[in-house]
C-alpha cells in the first residue's frame, strides 16, 4: 500500500504498541541503507516535510535524520507491506546514512550487478561538476553534447565489430565502454536511467 498522509490510521500500529520498523532503501540503487522505527507522529511529519523523521526508542522522542549531521534522507515514496505493519521508504540519501560515516548501516551488503549501473550513474552525476584535469568524465562533459555523442556512436560501431571479428573479452570491453559513454550522454541530456527503464517496460508489458 502506498502510504499518505489519508491512510495512516490505516496501518497496524496496535501490534508494536504504536511503533512501525522503516527499511531505508536507496530510491535509485536499491541499497539498503538503515533500518529505524516510526510511530504515527514521525510518519506524519516525514510526508509533510519530505524528510526522514523517526521515533528514537531510547530518548522516546523525535528526531530528524540528518538535523545534527546534515546528512538528511529525502523521501521519494512509503509503501506499506502486505499486513501494514512495516514500511519500505525510498529515500535519496544526503551523505552517509549511518552514524559511523558509511554509505548504509549493513556495509557488508553487496549490490547486484544490475543496480551497479544505478550507483555509476550517481558518481557521473557527480563528477559533472569535476574540473576537467582531474576527470574524464568530466572532460567528455566539457566537450559538449555533440562530442558526447559521437562518442557513443563510435562506441555502438566497435560493440558491433567485436561481435564479429574479436574475443569474448573484447566484446565484454566495448559494451561497458558503450553503456558507460551511454550514461555520460543521459547526464548531459539530463535524463536518469530511470526513464529508460520505464520505457523498457512499458514495451515488456505491451507484449
Amino acid at each position: 500500500m502506498l502510504v499518505t498522509e489519508e491512510n495512516i490510521e490505516q496501518l497496524a500500529w496496535q501490534k508494536m504498541n504504536g511503533l512501525l520498523p522503516a527499511i531505508i532503501q536507496h530510491h535509485k540503487t536499491g541499497a539498503v541503507l538503515m533500518q529505524a522505527y516510526m510511530n504515527s507522529e514521525s510518519l506524519r511529519q516525514t510526508l509533510t516535510s519530505g524528510k526522514a523523521t523517526f521515533f528514537s526508542r531510547s530518548k522516546q522522542a523525535l528526531w530528524l535524520k540528518g538535523e545534527t549531521s546534515g546528512n538528511f534522507l529525502i523521501v521519494k515514496q512509503v509503501i506499506a507491506d502486505c499486513d501494514s505493519d512495516c514500511l519500505l521508504i525510498a529515500c535519496q540519501p544526503l551523505g552517509p546514512s549511518c552514524h559511523l560515516g558509511t554509505e548504509s548501516c549493513f556495509p557488508e551488503q553487496k549490490l547486484t550487478k544490475q543496480n551497479f549501473l544505478s550507483q555509476l550513474e550517481q558518481v557521473i552525476t557527480e563528477r559533472k561538476n569535476d574540473a576537467p584535469e582531474n576527470s574524464y568524465t568530466a572532460q567528455l562533459f566539457g566537450r559538449g553534447t555533440t562530442k558526447i555523442a559521437q562518442k557513443v556512436g563510435e562506441e555502438g560501431v566497435e560493440v558491433a565489430l567485436a561481435a564479429v571479428a574479436e574475443t569474448k573479452d573484447d566484446l565484454l570491453g566495448e559494451c561497458a565502454d558503450l553503456f558507460y559513454h551511454t550514461l555520460v550522454l543521459l547526464q548531459d541530456q539530463n535524463i536518469e536511467l530511470s526513464e529508460v527503464m520505464t520505457v523498457l517496460q512499458q514495451r515488456h508489458n505491451k507484449t
